[in-house]
């Protein structure tokens, strides 16, 4: 697949260059004294989150990251080089974690955030650092210390407003078109969408949002079971969450549906349940009138009432749900600008 969400790699900082040990060696200066340089540091690694970037897909072609090592000091009192440095572009919303430890080291959630993967030796000391009025020839010089190496671990989670969720064949990739210009794969069987898609909404007088569409889940998809399960992680930045239910099941399916959804949610983060949720019942095309408010009826009963009908495939009620994302989005705008001190 072209969409890479989890990686393991290597990355090794330059060592430090060694000190010099050197005499001024000049014909009238006979005791001229010591003047070994010291080593240069060590070049860094960085990971530097970087907004071209979607996936995680060019670690499978170069795994390895080392940076350059300082240059040696030498005589003259010339200082050895410093190492460059390695910058690692890598998606916005990547998490960097120990491999061995699973400990959370970084979260690059900003353009432009760098994080030290890696940092570079010092460099060694030369032979003038050891010059005293006790021993004016030290014959003495210090090796450069090593760079740090260490197998890290990225797991991305996709930075997005609102997050498209529900069972395989749903619908919600033909609401992903129609919401944006996004051109998702449309088929109708089940697990079309094989890896998270985004899409831009405009709005007319309201900044544009990001809609991330996760491959269909299924019961059991927090336990490993399905697609889904690997694209969780995803929805866990997104602020609005769409539940996409088929409408057209028989009988009580449609409220079945919501609460596999709301239970595997659940089960993979608690945090996800206090969420803004809106619930998308698609597939009124399928319905007569009478049968669309039996649906509405049996969600209102279990006090479900943030509920909204659309058919995604005839573009109804399209316009009806952009206005409902753009109020809730301006709402969380709103109380996040009022919380801010």
């Amino acid at each position: 697949m072209g969409f890479v969400d989890e990686v393991k790699f290597f990355v090794k900082a330059g060592d430090g260059g060694n000190g010099c040990v050197s005499f001024l060696r000049e014909k009238f200066v006979p005791k001229g004294g010591p003047n070994g340089g010291d080593g240069g540091r060590g070049g860094s690694v960085y990971l530097e989150a970087d907004p071209g970037k979607h996936s995680l897909i060019d670690f499978r072609y170069g795994s390895h990251f080392k940076a350059e090592r300082g240059g040696n000091g030498q005589g003259s009192d010339m200082h050895g080089r410093g190492g460059k440095d390695a910058v690692v572009p890598v998606p916005v919303g990547s998490v960097v974690k120990d491999a061995e430890t699973g400990e959370v080291l970084a979260d690059l959630t900003e353009p432009g955030q760098r994080f030290i993967a890696a940092e570079g030796g010092r460099g060694g000391l030369g032979n003038t650092r050891f010059a005293s009025s006790t021993n004016r020839a030290p014959r003495k010089a210090t090796p450069g210390t090593p760079g740090e190496e260490r197998w890290l671990r990225i797991e991305l989670k996709l930075l997005a407003d609102v997050g498209l969720i529900g069972l395989p064949n749903a619908g919600k990739s033909t609401l992903l078109s129609k919401l944006s210009a996004a051109n998702p794969k449309v088929a109708p069987y089940p697990f079309t969408t094989l890896e998270p898609q985004l899409g831009v909404l405009h709005f007319r007088f309201e900044n544009p949002c990001i809609i991330a569409d996760i491959p269909g889940l299924i019961e059991g998809a927090s336990e490993g079971l399905g697609l889904g399960h690997r694209f969780l992680r995803h929805i866990e930045r997104t602020s609005i969450l769409l539940h996409i239910i088929d409408a057209s099941g028989q009988g009580e399916q449609p409220l079945a549906d919501y609460k596999v959804l709301a239970a595997e949610l659940a089960a993979y983060n608690e945090e996800l349940t206090g969420r803004t949720r809106l619930i998308v019942l698609n597939k009124m095309d399928c319905l007569d009138d009478e049968e669309q408010e039996a649906v509405k009826a049996l969600f209102f009963a279990a006090g479900l009432t943030d509920v909204l009908m659309i058919s995604a495939l005839d573009s109804i009620g399209i316009d009806a749900l952009k206005a409902k994302i753009g109020g809730l989005l301006e709402a969380k705008r709103e109380a996040a600008e009022e919380a801010q001190p």
